[in-house]
């Protein structure tokens, strides 16, 4: 298997010509975890908290 990559496997990491090369901190901005639906959160915790007061009145009642 490493006979596949022989060729390249001394070579330069290659380097952009366009772009400078981005910082530590920069690339880890890119995976960073983000909000893709504004007030899901809020809506999904109050679904929460709903479901578990309507467990709450069952056992109360029971």
């Amino acid at each position: 298997m490493t006979d596949n990559y022989e060729d390249i496997i001394g070579m330069e990491h290659p380097t952009s010509i366009r772009h400078h090369r981005m910082s530590m901190s920069e690339r880890a901005a890119q995976f960073a975890p983000f909000t893709a639906l504004s007030g899901y959160d809020a809506m999904l915790e109050e679904q929460i908290r709903n479901t578990i007061e309507s467990y709450d009145l069952i056992e109360e009642s029971q």
